[in-house]
């Protein structure tokens, strides 16, 4: 809102510092201030009234030290991070703009599927809370909604770069990328001239089904959406764990997300160029800024949990980003916590019934699945799992913006 005033002011009126507004760092700058600020100011006031109600986290009994003390805990904290988000993006953010419509949609939507969950939890006193069918159901038709979004809209198209001959005109000199393209493109890391088409996946059948690649995008778009959620709901066992890793990732998508919007940079890193994406700048410094306040008050001890709310959204915007800018490939190495959470309980459960289907008896590779779990068996301090895990993340993340450079 306030962008549109001030673009008001200044096209009307040249009010002084009124064209601050039209540039995206600022704008960006300003969403980090109010995300943070809000969550700062308020969330104390979010977490008395969360007690006040008795929403509590109830807690299962695993063994775990510490466990018992968390009993009680409020939860649900994933409103603060979505509410702390998407009022500076309605402040600051050109709301035309389809991507951020849809990162407003995303946030949402998972907000209101994992918040089902946890009143199911809370107030039906069912541990298990929203069954898995469900909430997978949910993250389907958030898929589907993106993947046609993506694929279908008008306004989104990608530009490549074109190859520069001698008889080039000015223009193309100013701005070396080729007519926009249909939305299923990627950058396929580590390799040269990068550019992957999702419908060489289906071409290669028939030529003549270029049009109905969206019959694989959209499956494509579900699965990345739904694992990247899972994996984040898996994360959040730890006071601080989800949120502090989450913004590490985030941090990274800023990045990509501003040098694919801006041809200079898409030219020099000889990326794909994505019109009108930098934008979703202004969302992401705003749900960066939340999840820095979030843990504020969710380090250990934590003061409140972020519940199924934040953590089934906070992983669907990640996984809505990464294929907005074009990253999805790069999801295992940047969301390389969530990928590890992932994979210790899918080896856990395949294991274990692999080994009770062969000899009657279960076998388990690690003392507790999660992962995270397994480290508090073996007796590590919950906030050294936390410190380390957050230090892993962040390599994971120079990791990832390294493949930037190396092709």
């Amino acid at each position: 809102m306030l962008y549109y005033f001030f673009e008001f002011l200044d096209f009307k009126y040249q009010f002084p510092g009124s064209g601050l507004y039209q540039y995206l760092s600022f704008r960006a700058a300003i969403a980090m201030i109010i995300s943070l600020s809000f969550t700062l100011i308020f969330g104390q006031k979010i977490i008395n009234y969360l007690s006040a109600l008795q929403i509590g986290e109830s807690v299962r009994d695993l063994g775990l030290k510490g466990q018992k003390e968390k009993s009680g805990t409020p939860t649900m904290g994933g409103l603060i991070i979505i509410f702390s988000t998407i009022i500076p993006v309605f402040l600051l953010a050109r709301l035309e703009n389809i991507y951020i419509i849809i990162l407003l949609v995303t946030s949402l939507w998972m907000g209101f599927i994992g918040g089902i969950d946890d009143y199911i939890k809370i107030f039906k006193k069912n541990k298990d809370g929203l069954k898995g069918r469900f909430k997978i159901t949910g993250q389907i038709i958030l898929g589907v909604f993106v993947g046609s979004v993506l694929y279908f809209h008008s306004d989104i198209t990608v530009r490549q770069k074109q190859i520069l001959t001698d008889n080039i005109n000015a223009f193309e000199i100013e701005n070396p990328f080729s007519s926009p393209e249909k939305a299923f493109v990627t950058n396929i890391p580590l390799i040269k001239d990068n550019a992957f088409n999702y419908s060489s996946l289906i071409t290669w059948i028939d030529e003549d089904l270029t049009d109905y690649t969206w019959i694989i995008f959209i499956p494509i778009v579900i699965f990345i959406i739904t694992a990247v959620s899972n994996g984040s709901n898996l994360t959040d066992g730890l006071d601080g764990l989800c949120a502090g890793s989450s913004a590490i990732i985030v941090f990274v998508l800023g990045i990509f997300s501003w040098v694919s919007g801006n041809f200079i940079f898409a030219d020099y890193l000889n990326i794909i160029f994505i019109p009108n994406v930098g934008e979703i700048t202004i969302f992401i410094a705003a749900f960066l800024g939340s999840l820095i306040g979030f843990l504020w008050y969710n380090t250990y001890p934590a003061a409140i949990f972020m519940g199924d709310t934040g953590s089934l959204t906070i992983g669907a915007i990640i996984a809505v980003i990464a294929l907005i800018v074009r990253k999805e490939l790069l999801i295992p190495l940047l969301c390389g916590i969530f990928f590890l959470e992932t994979i210790s309980v899918l080896i856990q459960v395949s294991y274990f019934k692999y080994t009770k289907r062969k000899t009657g008896i279960g076998q388990r590779v690690f003392l507790m699945s999660p992962i995270h779990h397994h480290f508090q068996m073996k007796g590590f301090h919950e906030s050294k799992i936390v410190n380390r895990f957050w230090i892993l993340g962040i390599l994971f993340a120079i990791l990832t913006i390294v493949t930037l450079k190396i092709r």
